[in-house]
């Protein structure tokens, strides 16, 4: 949930200081903006509760370091979207990076992984009537704010 929070108001607030600013409204840079703050929050979960994501990840090998390295992937990603020279092939790589991470989101509600407790209180598999949505939303997001409009963006 809160990665919505952070997604939605980023994007509300980002277009309004654009606006205030530029008078102009940069739909496609607010969402950019908004998904490398949602980025960042994730990305930060990953140092924070590592031992729960652990958990999620733990059917593969080396989980503790998939989950360093997927952080450091996220936060690479946020500052990919923000540069212009990189932002449609950040673009195209993070829709692919959500995509090989529902797996292990299926996992963790299979086996009622709580990440940030790290035990098995979770919710359980009707996590995934919210995960999977907000991974669809997390893909159509991206490829409308830095793949479909790139070349008619800020």
């Amino acid at each position: 949930m809160e990665t919505l929070i952070v997604l939605f108001g980023t994007f509300i607030i980002t277009l309004l200081i654009i606006r205030l600013k530029t008078k102009k409204t940069a739909i496609s840079q607010a969402g950019r903006i908004a998904m490398a703050a949602m980025l960042v929050l994730t990305a930060t979960g990953h140092f924070l509760f590592t031992k729960g994501m652990t958990m999620m990840v733990s059917f593969l090998p080396w989980s503790i370091a998939i989950v360093y390295v997927t952080g450091i992937i996220e936060l690479i990603a946020a500052a990919g979207l923000l540069i212009s020279k990189t932002r449609l092939l950040t673009g195209r790589l993070l829709i692919l990076f959500f995509i090989v991470l529902l797996p292990a989101n299926i996992y963790a509600a299979y086996h009622n992984i709580n990440l940030k407790s790290a035990d098995y209180s979770g919710e359980g598999m009707s996590y995934l009537w919210f995960r999977i949505p907000l991974q669809l939303l997390f893909i159509v997001w991206v490829y409308f704010f830095s793949i479909k409009n790139q070349s008619k963006t800020v």
